[in-house]
């Protein structure tokens, strides 16, 4: 049995997370992944190789690879990590409000729901997006941004909310997208960011 996935046209790492998601499917039979461009092959070997499955590529025309893995059994399905550089820049988004701009609490909440779901939709999506202080509320199970974040975390984005913070505001149980995190592994993102957004 083969299983296909088309991810021609499909920004780094999407490609990485759809074949992934797709072998957390099979106990058997064959993947086949195709893709545009040699970045996304060489993380999709890169993948298969962490996973100890083997891997082979084709390129039946220009701009056309075609990367199969067969499947023998039970597949990791830890999300490999991708340290390609050429996967677009390593910008990050901090979030510290549930609100955007200042003047109007309640279009603030439209403001930054609108952010978060133009964000969802970039070509590029950032690497990493910050929650912290207010911010914090937005990734827990009352949050209108849900459905975009959990969008961008299924491709890849690192979602990450201040645990200190979930715990000021009574919501440490109530996470509902990405990981908690800590105030170090914030200021190692900003710190190691090529870009940095704060709406």
């Amino acid at each position: 049995m083969t299983n296909t996935v088309d991810a021609r046209g499909m920004a780094c790492p999407i490609p990485v997370v759809k074949a992934n998601q797709a072998l957390a499917q099979m106990n058997e039979g064959v993947l086949e992944v195709h893709v545009d461009n040699s970045v996304a092959v060489e993380n999709l070997k890169r993948m298969a190789l962490q996973k100890g499955l083997p891997v082979k590529t084709e390129q039946p025309e220009a701009d056309h690879y075609v990367v199969t893995i067969p499947v023998t059994g039970a597949v990791d399905t830890t999300m490999p990590e991708i340290t390609c550089t050429d996967c677009g820049t390593n910008t990050v988004i901090a979030v510290d409000t549930d609100i955007m701009g200042r003047g109007n609490d309640e279009l603030g909440a439209v403001l930054i729901k609108g952010f978060l779901f133009a964000v969802s939709r970039l070509e590029t999506l950032p690497k990493t997006i910050l929650f912290y202080n207010g911010g914090a509320k937005l990734t827990t199970e009352d949050s209108a941004s849900l459905e975009d974040l959990r969008l961008m975390e299924q491709q890849g984005v690192e979602i990450l909310t201040c645990g200190t913070c979930l715990n000021y505001y009574g919501l440490t149980e109530k996470l509902a997208v990405g990981s908690v995190t800590d105030m170090y592994t914030i200021v190692e993102r900003l710190s190691r960011a090529e870009k940095v957004i704060k709406p």
